[in-house]
């Protein structure tokens, strides 16, 4: 499978170009490739889809933002998936309208009335929170959803007429799929509203689905969550979203990572941290012990002497990082643990300690020094 192109330079912008500059990028290699300028060119239709799937990204702020930071990894569910995903050039018309003026062809961009006649609109996207647990962001993990969705009408095969009839040309757009009026020196065509862009429409509506092609139903979906994913970030799979009318392509379904509470770890990035307890014993004369990580246990040295609250580096004990085969490292905080009840024994023990380590070490109790200070 070919390498996917950086959309920027897909593009031909800097990475910190503004919205204004990206969108002018965009027409003008809209205009070049445009199907209306290049017939039956297989060649300009997919620099056109590739010039509207880089547009589709980084010329919207929150996607742009994730582009910056996963590169298309932020948009791919582990199946290629990219960031526009348009099944065909109507797509890219319905989903930019503002760029083509409303209506994908030359005619009603600069004025005339001869553009190309626009199919029914894609389903509609669904978008789904997904709960993940770190060790399953750790793993990636497939994930059976179960969705209410539209669905093509079996009576009517999505067609949305009764069987046995069909559909007719349009009176209101004589089967143009398009409605123009005049502004002054410009025509502006819009889709019909009769058809909704079809140019056909319905004799004898389907009974079972009013004519729409769609019936609600349930189904289940399964979804590829890549390794290291992170919280916010919204995979899209193609083609997974409700049916569009009269048997046109489905939408997308969006699923928003949501990461779960761990009861040991928490999560900076690709870094997990987590506290471990210690005896004071052990962080005064050193200790080996095995640490918790998604992985297993990890053996562990604390030297004599730690204070409590040093951090320790376990490299490569955390989360894959989405934009490389590296992974993040286990941040292992060590703090003392005093314990609530002692034995005599302890107590006797402890206060010997105590003493001895006044008359060696020569250290004045705090209190000793915050008067001293204040003198």
């Amino acid at each position: 499978m070919s390498q996917k192109r950086d959309y920027y330079e897909v593009l031909g912008v800097p990475k910190d170009a503004p919205a204004g500059d990206i969108k002018k990028a965009y027409r003008k290699l809209a205009l070049k490739y445009h199907p209306d300028q290049n017939p039956d060119n297989s060649e300009a239709e997919a620099k056109f889809k590739e010039a509207a799937e880089a547009y589709d990204v980084v010329g919207d702020v929150d996607k742009r933002q994730r582009y910056d930071q996963f590169g298309h990894q932020a948009f791919d569910q582990g199946a290629g998936a990219g960031g526009g995903g348009f099944t065909n050039v109507d797509d890219i018309f319905s989903a930019f309208g503002d760029i083509f003026g409303g209506s994908g062809g030359f005619g009603s961009m600069f004025g005339g009335g001869g553009g190309r006649r626009r199919g029914p609109q894609r389903g509609r996207d669904l978008r789904i929170v997904l709960d993940l647990t770190l060790e399953e962001i750790d793993e990636g993990v497939s994930k059976t959803v179960a969705l209410k969705r539209m669905d093509s009408c079996e009576p009517c095969s999505g067609s949305g007429a009764r069987k046995g009839t069909g559909k007719a040309r349009c009176t209101t757009c004589n089967g143009s799929g398009q409605v123009t009026r005049s502004a002054g020196f410009f025509q502006m065509a819009s889709p019909c509203p009769a058809c909704r862009g079809a140019g056909e429409v319905i004799e004898s509506p389907c009974q079972s689905c009013s004519g729409s092609g769609n019936v609600q139903d349930r189904t289940e979906v399964e979804i590829q969550v890549p390794a290291g994913v992170e919280e916010g970030v919204q995979l899209r799979i193609t083609g997974e979203g409700d049916a569009g009318p009269n048997g046109s392509p489905r939408g997308d379904l969006y699923c928003v990572i949501r990461e779960k509470e761990h009861r040991v770890f928490q999560r900076s990035g690709p870094d997990v941290l987590t506290e471990v307890p210690f005896a004071f014993s052990q962080l005064a004369l050193g200790d080996k012990i095995e640490i918790p990580t998604l992985r297993g246990k990890v053996e562990m040295t604390v030297p004599a002497g730690t204070q409590s609250g040093k951090v320790f580096r376990l490299r490569g004990q955390g989360l894959p990082r989405m934009d490389s085969r590296a992974r993040g490292d286990q941040l292992v905080r060590v703090f003392c643990e005093v314990p609530k009840k002692i034995t005599d024994r302890q107590r006797e023990l402890l206060e010997e300690f105590q003493e001895i380590d006044r008359e060696t070490s020569g250290r004045k109790s705090f209190f000793d020094r915050v008067t001293e200070y204040l003198k």
